[in-house]
């Protein structure tokens, strides 16, 4: 599990491309202290696996499924990459609950100066957008943020200079592609309100719930 709170711009060093599948091998240095190979890393919001480690850096697979359904694929020598070690059980809690396991892909077609902040406007599907509330928690590339504003077609992040300056957002422009992960709590209420027509399976006295999902009738015979 991550957090959202980036500790370290990482830059891809080498790409080796299979058919439908990469070795990234990253640069950095912070990420790489207590780490070892089979550890987790958050590579721009991507939960990847640490395949192998030298003094400047790492290197780690990506399946055809992650190439696919993220911003990995248009990585290039040189770019810019978020990273994140997993949460320690001890560490501090910053940011919210961030699996590294990326939902889709958004494109940013609006950035704005606004004093000492600067807003960024993100289109996505709406399979993506339906979990995505004003004040709710939405995570870019990797970094935890705050909702401000959400419509059909788009919802809009400001970000304060620290985060620019220690985070790759400083290198997007518009049109640029980021990975969005959703709120994970989001999809486990959706997933339980639902369960009937997600075929899910229980006891007998689960019969209804599952037939037609929860419904506020059910809620009011069981006392809630």
């Amino acid at each position: 599990m991550f957090t959202g709170i980036i500790e370290e711009v990482g830059e891809i060093r080498g790409i080796q491309r299979g058919r439908d599948s990469y070795v990234l091998s990253i640069g950095c240095s912070k990420v790489l202290e207590g780490t070892k190979a089979g550890d987790s890393i958050a590579v721009s919001g991507v939960c990847l696996t640490v395949t192998g480690m030298d003094r400047g850096g790492f290197l780690a697979d990506v399946m055809p499924e992650t190439v696919h359904r993220t911003n990995l694929k248009e990585l290039k020598v040189k770019s810019k990459v978020n990273l994140e070690r997993a949460m320690p059980a001890d560490g501090r809690f910053g940011g919210h609950i961030v699996s590294g396991h990326v939902d889709g892909v958004g494109v940013i077609a609006d950035i704005q100066r606004d004093d000492n902040a600067v807003w960024y406007t993100v289109t996505a599907g709406v399979n993506l957008l339906k979990y995505i509330v004003e004040k709710g928690s939405v995570t870019l590339d990797g970094i935890s943020l705050t909702v401000v504003e959400t419509d059909e077609r788009s919802f809009r992040v400001s970000l304060i200079p620290h985060t620019r300056q220690e985070t790759a957002m400083s290198d997007r422009r518009e049109g640029s592609q980021v990975n969005v992960e959703c709120d994970i709590l989001a999809k486990y209420v959706e997933k339980l309100l639902g369960c009937g027509e997600q075929g899910s399976t229980g006891r007998e006295k689960d019969t209804e719930t599952r037939r037609g999902g929860i419904t506020e009738e059910f809620l009011r015979r069981n006392g809630f």
